[in-house]
């Protein structure tokens, strides 16, 4: 199934576990996108990597054209899983928002599979986004992962796991760091 979408490139969402509700920022960009892609999983509360990698290539293989990856959490640990293994020319670009460190205390023991990430430097313009105070990965694991990945960092003082809980609504400072970055 071939998704369509406006001018510009595609922008393809990935959740972290249990999915982003509707008060999340995620959901909200999704909403006010036309073409937007919301990258589904069988299982969001007991995500397996190598399933989570697969049904990402498939709705990166089914969007036509560019696409620029906005991921959170323990999306954008899949975004360099699927890098590892898979090549998209199409892909652009990737805002990665609240890095999981997968080795932490606060990781969520029913992710299967993720305990051995494969980052290494994306083929694609990265902009990974972290929180002075996140519970699933510090800043120090955010500036490591962007170091390795090639990929800028963008630090946003206190804001919590950068999720709905942290009382970000629609986080214009993030759509505009977004559109800054990748489509501007």
């Amino acid at each position: 199934m071939e998704v369509t979408h406006g001018p510009g490139p595609a922008l393809v969402f990935l959740a972290g576990i249990d999915n982003s509700g509707p008060g999340h920022w995620q959901a909200m960009w999704h909403a006010r996108v036309p073409g937007g892609v919301w990258v589904e999983h069988t299982s969001w509360d007991a995500p397996v990597r190598d399933v989570w990698v697969r049904e990402l290539d498939e709705a990166l293989r089914a969007t036509e054209g560019p696409k620029v990856l906005v991921a959170h959490s323990l999306g954008c640990t899949l975004v360099t899983e699927w890098a590892a293994e898979h090549k998209n020319e199409e892909v652009a670009g990737a805002l990665l928002v609240a890095v999981p460190d997968v080795h932490g205390p606060g990781f969520p023991a029913q992710a299967v599979g993720f305990d051995a990430p494969k980052h290494r430097r994306l083929p694609f313009k990265t902009v990974v986004v972290a929180s002075e105070d996140d519970p699933y990965g510090s800043v120090e694991h955010a500036a490591d992962v962007a170091g390795i990945i090639g990929a800028d960092l963008v630090t946003i003082g206190r804001r919590g796991h950068i999720n709905a809980d942290s009382g970000l609504g629609d986080w214009p400072e993030g759509w505009a760091l977004l559109t800054r970055s990748f489509t501007g």
